[in-house]
This record gives C-alpha cells, sequence and structure tokens, in this order.
C-alpha cells in the first residue's frame, strides 16, 4: 500500500513538473518576436518586361510588452544551402544588385504585437535567366528581445513565368471594336498583322484572321486552295503560295507584312519567312478604324477561327525579320513600340471585351461570351 501511495505521489510530482515545464516554454515563446508572413517562401514571378517589384515584410510577438521592440532586416545570401536542403531544390542566391531594403529597421510600439513594415525591393529583373531560380532569405538581423528562431528567415523565391498565363477561344465567335480613336488604324500605307493562333480544325472552306471582307482582309483557305493555307484577300486580288500552310493543335506565331507603295508581301510562321516575297495589286491605304472591320469574321459568320488566339497585333510599318525574331517579340510587345497601333492580347481572363493595350484604346468586342482558357507559353 505504501508503494502504491509512493508511486501516485511520483506520478503528481512529475506531472506538476511538466505542467511547470511548459508553462516556463509558453512564457519564453511568448517573449519571442518573428517574422508575421502568411507564407515562409513567397514566389515572385518574372512576368513580360518587368523590371522591379517590391514586397514589404513584418514582423510580431504573441502578447504586448511595456517597451518598443526594435527590430532590423538583412539579405542572407548564405541561408540559400539551408532552403535548398529544405525544399529539395537547386536555387542560387539573387544577385545583390537584384535587391536592396533601404530601411531595414521596423519596430513595435509598446503595448502592441504588429511592428512597422519593411520594404523590400526587386530590381534588374529583366536581367535574370529565366531558366534559372533565385532565392532571397530575408532574416532578423538585430532585435532587442529574443528571436524565435524557427521564424526568423522568410525566403523570397524569383523565378521565370510563363510569358502568356491566358488565352481566348473564339470558336463560332466573332469580335469587333469599340473605336476610341479611328484614325490610328486608318490612312495605313504600311502594315504587319501578327497573332498567336492554336487552330484545332480545319473543317470548312475560310477561316477569319482579321480584316474587311471584300477591302482587306487576312483569311485561310479559299476555293482551290488548302482549308489551311493563309491568304491575303483585297480588292485588287489574292495573294497567297503553297508554303503559306498552318498546323493544327500547335501553337504558332504569325506575321503577314505589305507595302501599298510596292505591293509587296511578306508571310513569317514562326518567324520563318515562307515563299518568296510575293506583289499584290492593292495599291489604296489601309482602313481598319470602321465598323467594317472583324476578327474572326469576314462574309459570313460561318468563317470563324475554330481555336484558341492571343496576342493579336497591327503596326503600321513592315517589321523587319529581326523584330519579328526578338527575343520573347512572339509572346509581348512593349505597348508603346514603335509602330504598334493595336495590341489585343486576348488575356482578360474575364467577360467579352478584349482590351487594346495601345494607348489608341481601340478595344474588341465579342458577339457571344469568350471562353478563357489556362496556359503557360512558351511551354
Amino acid at each position: 500500500m505504501k508503494s502504491y501511495f509512493k508511486y501516485i505521489c511520483f506520478a503528481l510530482f512529475g506531472s506538476l513538473t511538466m505542467l511547470t515545464s511548459c508553462q516556463e516554454d509558453t512564457e519564453s515563446f511568448d517573449s519571442k518576436v518573428y517574422i508575421n508572413t502568411g507564407e515562409k517562401v513567397s514566389t515572385l514571378l518574372l512576368k513580360g518586361s518587368v523590371e522591379s517589384l517590391s514586397r514589404t515584410i513584418q514582423t510580431a510577438i504573441p502578447q504586448p510588452v511595456n517597451y518598443d521592440v526594435n527590430i532590423t532586416f538583412k539579405g542572407e545570401p548564405a541561408l540559400v544551402d539551408q532552403y535548398n536542403m529544405a525544399h529539395y531544390d537547386k536555387a542560387i542566391a539573387l544577385p545583390a544588385e537584384c535587391y536592396s531594403i533601404a530601411h531595414p529597421a521596423a519596430v513595435i510600439p509598446a503595448g502592441g504585437v504588429k511592428s512597422t513594415e519593411v520594404e523590400i525591393t526587386f530590381t534588374n529583373l529583366d536581367d535574370l535567366d529565366r531558366d534559372l531560380v533565385y532565392v532571397l532569405p530575408v532574416t532578423i538581423d538585430q532585435s532587442n528581445i529574443a528571436v524565435l528562431e524557427s521564424a526568423r528567415t522568410a525566403y523570397y523565391v524569383v523565378k521565370g513565368a510563363a510569358l502568356i498565363n491566358t488565352v481566348a477561344n473564339i470558336d463560332m465567335n466573332k469580335l469587333n471594336l469599340n473605336l476610341s480613336n479611328a484614325d490610328a488604324l486608318n490612312n495605313l500605307s504600311a502594315i504587319t498583322v501578327e497573332g498567336l493562333v492554336y487552330v484545332e480544325k480545319f473543317d470548312k472552306l475560310i477561316s477569319t484572321i482579321m480584316g474587311i471582307e471584300g477591302t482587306f482582309l487576312i483569311r485561310i483557305g479559299d476555293a482551290g486552295i488548302p482549308d489551311s493555307q493563309l491568304q491575303l484577300a483585297t480588292a485588287n486580288g489574292n495573294v497567297t503560295d503553297a508554303s503559306w500552310t498552318l498546323p493544327v493543335r500547335t501553337w504558332a506565331h504569325i506575321a503577314i507584312t505589305y507595302d501599298t507603295t510596292t505591293g509587296a508581301t511578306e508571310f513569317y510562321l514562326n518567324g520563318v519567312k515562307k515563299g518568296a516575297t510575293l506583289t499584290c495589286n492593292y495599291r489604296r491605304s489601309i482602313n481598319w478604324g470602321v465598323s467594317d472591320f472583324w476578327i474572326g469574321r469576314s462574309y459570313d459568320d460561318n468563317r470563324y477561327l475554330s481555336g484558341d488566339v492571343s496576342e493579336y497585333r497591327i503596326w503600321n510599318r513592315v517589321l523587319t525579320a529581326d523584330e519579328i525574331n526578338s527575343k520573347n517579340h512572339f509572346y509581348f510587345v512593349e505597348p508603346d513600340a514603335e509602330g504598334l497601333v493595336a495590341y489585343w492580347k486576348f488575356d482578360d481572363g474575364a467577360g467579352m471585351t478584349v482590351k487594346d493595350h495601345t494607348a489608341n484604346g481601340n478595344h474588341a468586342r465579342a458577339a457571344n461570351n469568350l471562353t478563357w482558357k489556362p496556359v503557360e507559353l512558351p511551354n
């Protein structure tokens, strides 16, 4: 009986000791500062030609104290190995010239639990290799209160994103323009028309890219030619070539150039010129800033394009082969690029309106609801 009583006493003493120890640990935790972020790892995706981004970082304590808590942050490249071990990655340190923490000090005011925010600026991002993964560890450098080591550091992962993440399907659909600046699309003496297209099928006589029926139109197929062969159809005759054939079920960049003074017409498929320079007899200016201009329609509604589209552009000049093949040109151009007069990216993701990204604001409006699709281009 005495032995049993001793056992109970020992057990109670042990439980009391454990409880006291847990309380001490809790008190120790309550007095520690930690980085207050929703995610310990944040990802910054490099999109388009974005050169800079910014993020904020903040600290917190579980319970207020009666004095100011002062903290400073710093970037710590030496912790990249620690990140790689934890995440089974092969990231490299973000170069020093690609980030700055201009004002690294933060404070949790007495009686508060959250600090002021510190801004981290990421710069020169367009110089980074999109095929690599970079990491910037940002850690608490100094503090006048103990730091919770497991939440001392946040990691910012910088890596390339797809240049195009959303496209529109225009199957059995058509778009015309809500003209804000018609002059930008009229009196064109030279022109380049571009687009990224993913054609599901060629199962009808004619499919339409864009233009005006009976005047100046870029379409695919016709009587006497394959329904996959691109054609420039004008009021003064049509121009096409057997090499102007588009593939199905694969993304293809198309570019057609035309100079009204000479009639010189060229077609590029994925940056490669197809066939010889042809001559069209059309010699008048091109006027597309009118209500008769359509994307995905020409003679009637049955001449739609069966597939997905992106990066539709109109230029008021002839682009060179080098320009068409410049870095990332298929997937992105600057909206204020020289001679760019209309730029429909088809990445709006919702609604029936497709924004014109140039300052001209000639947005395209679909007749029916557009189907928006997530993609990653280039693959």
